[in-house]
Formats: C-alpha cells, sequence, structure tokens
C-alpha cells in the first residue's frame, strides 16, 4: 500500500448501546470494572507474527496487508494484553472470501460495521492470550491512520508518554464497555494524529519542493 495524504477525522459522539448491540455478532458482555493496563511486553510482536502466519495461511496472496497495530505495537507503551492488528483484503464487504478460512484458523467474527469503512472485526484467543483482527478494504483511509498513529508513537517520546498518561487515567475509572474507554481515548488520539498530520503534509510539501 502506498503512503498518501490521509484526512483527521472529525469528532466522533460516544457509541451508544443501541449501535453495539447492533453490530455485535453473538453475545456482548459489559465489562463493568476498570481496564487493566500492563506493562510492555516485549513478546508482543512475536506474539503478533503467531497470528499473522495464521492469516496468511488462510488467505495468501488475498491478505494485501497484515500490520501489528494498537498500544502492543509500540514500544515501551503499557496496554491492554491484547494484540491488535489490521488486515487489508479486496473487498472487506465480501465475507465469504476471507472469513470461512480465518475461521478455520481458530478466528470468530464478532462484528459488523458496514457503515464505518464496511469494517469487520474478529478475535482469536489461546491459553491466555487474545488476538483482535481488523478488516478493512484496501487502501482505506483508516488502515493509514493506524499506521499513522502507531510509527508516530514509536519515533516520538512525548506524545508516547502522554497518550500513556491519558489511558492509565481514564483506565482507572470504571466503564460498562471496553468501547466506552476507548471513545473516551478519542480527544488525546485526534490531538496526536493532528501531528502526525502536520508532518506528514509537510513532508510532502518539502518533496514537492526538490522535484
Amino acid at each position: 500500500m502506498t503512503e498518501k495524504r490521509w484526512q483527521l477525522p472529525p469528532p466522533a459522539a460516544p457509541v451508544t448501546d443501541e449501535y453495539l448491540a447492533s453490530v455485535t455478532i453473538g453475545e456482548r458482555k459489559p465489562l463493568n470494572d476498570k481496564v487493566r493496563l500492563v506493562a510492555y511486553d516485549p513478546k508482543w510482536p512475536s506474539m503478533f507474527s503467531v497470528a499473522a502466519g495464521k492469516i496468511r495461511s488462510a488467505l495468501r496472496e488475498r491478505a494485501l496487508l497484515i500490520e501489528h497495530v494498537g498500544s502492543t505495537a509500540v514500544q515501551s507503551l503499557s496496554a491492554k494484553p491484547i494484540i491488535d492488528m489490521v488486515l487489508a483484503v479486496e473487498d472487506s464487504a465480501d465475507e465469504s472470501s476471507y472469513v470461512p478460512p480465518l475461521e478455520e484458523q481458530g478466528f470468530i467474527l464478532r462484528a459488523r460495521e458496514p457503515a464505518w469503512f464496511q469494517h469487520r472485526f474478529l478475535t482469536l484467543k489461546s491459553d491466555d492470550m487474545v488476538w483482535q483482527l481488523h478488516v478493512f478494504s484496501a487502501e482505506c483511509e483508516e488502515i493509514e491512520r493506524m499506521l499513522a498513529f502507531r510509527d508516530w508513537l514509536r519515533t516520538h517520546d512525548d506524545d508516547r508518554q502522554r497518550y500513556e498518561d491519558v489511558k492509565n487515567e481514564l483506565a482507572s475509572r470504571t466503564w460498562k464497555h471496553v468501547q466506552n474507554y476507548a471513545d473516551a481515548k478519542s480527544q488525546v488520539v485526534r490531538e496526536i494524529l493532528g501531528r502526525a498530520q502536520r508532518n506528514l503534509t509537510s513532508n510532502m510539501g518539502r518533496a514537492t519542493l526538490q522535484k
């Protein structure tokens, strides 16, 4: 996938219980608790590789991109002990082309969001490990934002620390759903993405001038 100038998303309202119920496949158990964050584990990249291998084995050339995203993909950043991944396929709405092979590898389809970039969400569990797989169509702008946010935190200690501080404060509160905790982080995420976007725009401008 080629680098492009993605857009900063507008502020989004927190999702409602009704919306969560409408997109969830199977039972959704509320959290009704604080969110558990743990210190960065050097094993997380290898845990990503385990699941990425399962995806490549299942989909082969249909897996156009597989990336480790989220906090477990950023060294030194505390996180929920869950490996987040993003997968690009030709058409994420065409579930028959990728869901059955992934299910054979143990993945379970847990959410379907047609109105949000045709996002599909699958989980994989093994012993005490959990993986979460976000599926979008190739060239979806949301993939670019996920990667930009990850890469910015990997190289900017100040924003990584700011993000961690906000996460720790929010994690100390009690949330009905984990998604409510995620929604509460949206302001700091947009703030950091804004800096990443301005940096990208500046670099693209310099590259244009040098041609």
